[in-house]
């Protein structure tokens, strides 16, 4: 046992140091050159908490315009404090984001070490069961796309898990821990919705342990509540809201029922592309060696499905995978995976005890075990179809490192042809205004009040399974129309007709290096704007 647990211990460090390296190369490929200049660049809406971190620690407050209105358009107020400490350092804007992927990574591999941990008390500490479940979670490229391009995924993925694990422990020493409450009341300042983990953990603790439910409820409920209020008095004295700004963009204005069917249809059609046979595998086992501990991690991770569905999903389905709702619960069906392939693999011992060794049989059973591991990771890759597998290999980057891309051109170029009062509307509100460095008014209403309280509009050619979250609200007429942008980068596809109307005060310019940026590199510019430097775009107008 002693020569396993240390066998064990070798292999796990393997892992991480594997781990880490694999992070390593996929930060090193979400980096691009522009002008002779290396950025490292978030995913666009941690770049939008990249920019209230930016002028929270330069003094400006927790806003997304220094000097602009309150509005609190992030959902993630711990993730954005952490952001805003590397911010006091002169760390150059390519750069700064660098920092926050190599601590998501560290983050990433210290939850490898937590799901090895929660395995074993699952199963006796039987390391085989718990380095199944690191290989599996370590190589799942949705979670490692998610956290390593800076969203609170890499975060809250940890917090979850390690509550889980603290939750079976005192279920099964019968203990409550105090500790366990304080730090789910902190995951829920890390993102609002960690209430859904909150609630799931808690209540079940309440409901099976008998013996000290009233500590329970009265330690859960009371953090619960305390930090709920809190974060509300806040709320409404800094910013004259009882919800974030982003709870009415995504959850106000559009049917419910069929926010929900589109949640139901897109969570289908991840399991579908997970491998359904898979995927139900290690309910099917839980049925027959059901016990309390396995049940919560179902729990937690049925109700993180749950709330994907209510919210109508998250606005880039279409790529694949489990989204940023899931991810941070795919450590847990890992884990359950990993022991029901143990389960199973007990059965066989036991069947197979009289046709050789019991060693022979269990190294035999072990070597299978690992295998059907692997072929199930590379089925759990397959995000939609097979050549999907090029990302978890590395061999293609992230889907979203072209946008980036994109929106650091863009940036620059609005650099070099406005003053710095100059006033920009964009729809992807993340690196655009954190390069530009102007004040920016957000199409999409994440930190405008004004849009995030409209009604949902539906563009051209949307069906309701086409819903996005947080991308289905304008007012062009408000946002243009009535503020007066100095230069609109750009509309929602599918909506440009209903700008067409304010966009009459305004001349279009096309910019042939942002041909592959904008349709026809269009941008429009309002006429005798002040913050327009006119002779470097003079040439360029097509329409006067």
């Amino acid at each position: 046992m002693v020569k396993e647990k240390r066998l064990g211990q070798l292999i796990l460090a393997a892992m991480l140091v594997g781990y880490l390296l694999y992070a390593a190369v996929f930060i090193f490929q979400s980096s691009f050159v522009i002008n002779g200049t290396r950025y490292f660049v978030l995913f666009d809406d941690a770049m939008i908490s990249m920019q209230y971190a930016r002028n929270f620690a330069h003094g400006q407050g927790l806003v997304w315009n220094a000097g602009g209105e309150h509005v609190e358009g992030y959902s993630n107020p711990l993730w954005v404090l952490v952001m805003a400490v590397f911010h006091l350092f002169p760390v150059p804007p390519p750069l700064m984001s660098l920092p926050v992927q190599v601590l998501s990574g560290l983050l990433l591999a210290f939850n490898l070490i937590l799901v090895k941990k929660l395995a074993e008390e699952l199963t006796a500490h039987k390391t085989v069961v718990g380095l199944v479940a690191v290989l599996l979670t370590a190589f799942y490229y949705p979670l490692n796309n998610w956290g390593l391009l800076g969203n609170e995924v890499a975060l809250l993925t940890l917090f979850v898990t390690a509550a889980v694990w603290l939750a079976v422990s005192g279920l099964r020493r019968s203990e409550v821990s105090l500790g366990l409450y304080i730090m789910m009341a902190v995951g829920l300042l890390i993102r609002i919705d960690a209430l859904v983990p909150f609630c799931a953990i808690w209540l079940y603790l309440a409901l099976v342990d008998r013996r000290n439910r009233r500590k329970h409820l009265l330690w859960g409920g009371g953090l619960l509540v305390g930090v709920l209020l809190a974060s509300t008095v806040f709320r409404m004295l800094y910013y004259g809201d009882v919800l974030p700004n982003t709870y009415y963009l995504k959850m106000t204005g559009y049917p419910v029922l069929l926010r929900i069917a589109r949640g139901l249809y897109v969570m289908i059609q991840f399991m579908w592309h997970l491998n359904w046979v898979l995927l139900l595998f290690p309910f099917i086992l839980f049925v027959v060696d059901r016990d309390k501990y396995k049940a919560l991690l179902i729990i937690v991770f049925i109700a993180q499905i749950g709330y994907s569905v209510y919210v109508g999903g998250d606005g880039w389905e279409n790529r694949g995978g489990s989204n940023r709702f899931v991810s941070i619960a795919m450590p847990l069906f890992f884990i359950l995976f990993a022991v029901a392939l143990d389960r199973l693999r007990q059965g066989l011992i036991a069947a197979l005890g009289a046709l050789a060794s019991r060693r022979a049989i269990q190294t035999a059973s072990t070597v299978a075990m690992v295998s059907f591991a692997c072929v199930g990771l590379l089925n759990f890759n397959v995000l939609i179809y097979p050549s999907d597998l090029k990302y978890l290999l590395l061999r293609t980057r992230s889907v979203f490192i072209g946008g980036n891309a994109r929106n650091v051109r863009i940036a620059n170029y609005i650099q070099t042809v406005t003053g710095d009062q100059a006033r920009v509307a964009v729809v992807a509100a993340g690196g655009i205004p954190y390069f530009d460095e102007r004040y920016s008014i957000d199409l999409l209403g994440k930190s405008d009040r004004t849009v995030a309280r409209g009604p949902a509009g539906t563009p051209e050619d949307y069906t309701w399974i086409d819903f996005r979250p947080g991308h289905m609200k304008w007012d062009y007429g408000y946002s243009i129309g009535k503020l007066q942008p100095d230069m609109v980068v750009e509309m929602l596809n599918g909506t440009s007709a209903q700008a067409q109307p304010y966009l009459r005060g305004y001349v279009r310019i096309e910019v042939p290096e942002l041909v592959s940026s904008l349709p026809e590199g269009t941008l429009y510019l309002k006429r005798g704007s002040p913050n327009i430097l006119w002779d470097r775009v003079e040439a360029l107008i097509v329409e006067p």
